[in-house]
């Protein structure tokens, strides 16, 4: 570099230094104390996650309307073909960002979360939420069986630290804005401001302290409110009646459905888990082939329900085909079989190493699962067809609470989700009964249990910490 060409660089270097001096400046006089900086950083993390949200949203559904709705809209027998080739590309490439860019963006980024809270101050590198972002929208768009709402976690969580790190807070601070994050991300993903506040609690940061709490009300309610300024106060499902309890009757019939949501969640559970530990030890073709593999399974899936049952939904989250439950317009054999292919397509998804959640894919397969009883409960006892409806409500929440393992979650989630507040009582029933059998048969939580595989424990686990530091930040790895 010749001489001019280095007078150059420091002086570009010198003003950078005084702009950054001058901003530090002007930040420290508006906040002077930490108190004050991570109540600004709260309020401007809140809006940036509900920004960031909504991005993340409309992404993955015009991804969607580009990749896996044109393959199975193709003309003839093509969109046989396309169906299972769109998902199974895209689980290649996002396997090749995985391996090759941000191995920390694998999985549906709650357990990378709750790594970071629990063993690193909170730290989430933007790299890795970025790529999430990025990833998540082309595994999903191209037809994977996963969700939007954990990545949107792990995409806000990102944010939030960024921001504290640019803010040079205390280490406790930084740890206090990724459960900013954490609320900020639920809150816009589910439009669910209240869920959003009990979910970081109950998973999340267990104990909080008032500032903590303080930091993810503001947090969830700024963000929800960016949500909803942008796509619209409508809640997520649409569901034109409001249920009521019912006949006494039917209470037996949604306790037996919290059983069933119980076996169906440890079902779900334990064939991931075994499924995913394959993976590690599949070595037959590159780790990053897995999520193709995942992919085209999941396509297959998907053109046996459109053959068989003349119904999507298997791939993405399927919340056009869920709503369909919830207006009782679906028959029993479609509710039955949708709520095996879908569990089935995102074990696949998910195991293979994608870039997606697991909280869209509960919701599914619980909806499915209740309007199947609701189904056989009106059958039997001649109750009115606004049963079906009420059941998918319900069972959407005890699936949920039973794979998820936070129950307060799961009644608020439904509330908030469909604007339905007349099962509170079924609500409780089924969700409790799922919880608790689910944890009895179970008792490591599904996002402890990845953890596990890959040789991190939470300090409230019985091993000692990982081996390989990487997992620390990561919380998981490419199978």
């Amino acid at each position: 570099m010749s001489e001019p060409e280095i007078s150059i660089e420091k002086k570009h270097l010198n003003q950078t230094q005084k702009l950054s001096e001058r901003v530090n400046a002007l930040w420290m006089r508006v906040a002077p104390t930490e108190r004050q900086r991570l109540f600004v950083l709260t309020l401007i993390s809140g809006a940036l996650c509900g920004l960031a949200a909504v991005a993340f949203h409309l992404g993955m559904d015009k991804a969607s309307t580009l990749l896996i709705d044109r393959a199975m809209a193709a003309p003839q027998n093509s969109w046989m073909w396309w169906t299972i080739l769109t998902p199974t590309i895209g689980g290649v490439v996002v396997g090749l960002g995985l391996r090759y860019w941000v191995p920390g963006a694998v999985g549906s980024g709650i357990p990378q979360v709750k790594t970071a809270y629990a063993l690193n101050a909170g730290r989430v590198p933007f790299r890795d939420a970025f790529g999430k972002f990025v990833l998540g929208i082309i595994q999903v768009g191209s037809g994977a069986s996963l969700g939007r709402e954990g990545p949107t976690v792990q995409v806000c969580a990102g944010v939030s630290n960024l921001l504290a790190r640019a803010a040079k807070l205390s280490r406790q601070s930084q740890r206090r804005m990724a459960s900013v994050g954490v609320a900020a991300g639920i809150a816009a993903a589910f439009n669910a401001p209240i869920a959003a506040v009990t979910f970081t609690v109950e998973e999340v940061v267990g104990d909080l302290d008032q500032t903590v709490l303080t930091g993810i009300i503001v947090a969830a309610a700024i963000a929800a409110a960016v949500e909803r300024g942008v796509l619209g106060q409508q809640p997520v499902f649409q569901v034109t009646k409001q249920y009521a309890q019912g006949p006494a009757s039917s209470l037996v019939s949604y306790a037996v459905l919290g059983v069933l949501a119980a076996v169906v969640a440890v079902t779900f559970t334990d064939s991931l888990l075994k499924l995913r530990s394959g993976f590690k030890k599949f070595t037959a073709v590159p780790p990053w082939v897995h999520p193709g593999i995942g992919g085209a399974m999941t396509g297959t899936l998907a053109v046996i329900a459109m053959m068989w049952l003349r119904q999507g939904g298997v791939t993405g989250s399927g919340y056009g085909t869920l709503n369909k439950a919830l207006d009782g317009s679906l028959p029993l054999q479609a509710l039955m079989a949708l709520c095996v292919l879908k569990l089935a397509a995102t074990v696949w998804s998910y195991a293979s190493g994608g870039a997606g959640g697991i909280f869209a894919p509960a919701l599914f397969i619980g909806g499915m699962l209740g309007g199947a009883v609701g189904t056989l409960d009106m059958m039997l006892f001649h109750h009115g067809p606004d049963t079906v409806a009420a059941f998918a409500l319900v069972g959407m929440g005890a699936v949920f609470a039973g794979i998820i393992r936070a129950p307060i979650t799961s009644v608020l989630i439904i509330f908030e989700m469909t604007g339905s507040y007349g099962l509170i009582l079924p609500l409780m029933i089924a969700n409790m009964s799922a919880y608790a059998l689910a944890r009895h048969w179970r008792k490591t939580p599904i996002y402890e249990a990845l953890l596990e595989q890959d040789g991190v424990v939470l300090p409230h686990g019985k091993a000692t910490m990982p081996e390989n530091p990487a997992t620390v930040v990561t919380g998981e790895k490419l199978p």
